[in-house]
């Protein structure tokens, strides 16, 4: 599978994060990382200690999403992936930050009744020292 437009990957992200408004549930999985595969790395130099922080020229970017779903339902997950030019990386970050915040906005907090209840009771538990 090749990867989306810019524009058909938002249209996919805004998708994959309303399915998880329904019964739907689990996570989601998002990954940045540097395109590199098309540039040379560098030789270092006594200046750089990290040549490769910074290349000669910017690089494009690799956006991936994906519903994360287990061994068991396979064929339920979803992977989209998109690939970012240097020169439209602030405009694409823009969007994409607003997707993500509507994405989740409808998230409700966890639940961690639980593990208070357990902090307390180590806590009670606890035999104070004697003189």
């Amino acid at each position: 599978m090749g990867h989306l437009s810019n524009d058909e990957f938002f249209v996919k992200l805004t998708e994959l994060f309303d399915k998880k408004k329904g019964k739907d549930h689990g996570s989601i999985v998002l990954v940045q990382k540097r395109l590199s595969h098309d540039q040379p790395v560098p030789e270092p130099t006594s200046d750089a200690v990290l040549p490769d922080l910074h290349p000669p020229q910017p690089m494009p970017v690799l956006i991936r999403a994906t519903n994360a779903k287990g061994k068991k339902r396979r064929e339920d997950k979803v992977k989209l992936s998109t690939v970012v030019e240097p020169d439209a990386l602030p405009a694409f970050f823009d969007r994409y930050a607003e997707v993500c915040k509507s994405g989740m906005a409808t998230l409700k907090p966890r639940d961690r009744s639980k593990r208070k209840g357990k902090a307390k009771k180590k806590k009670g538990a606890a035999i104070p020292a004697g003189p």
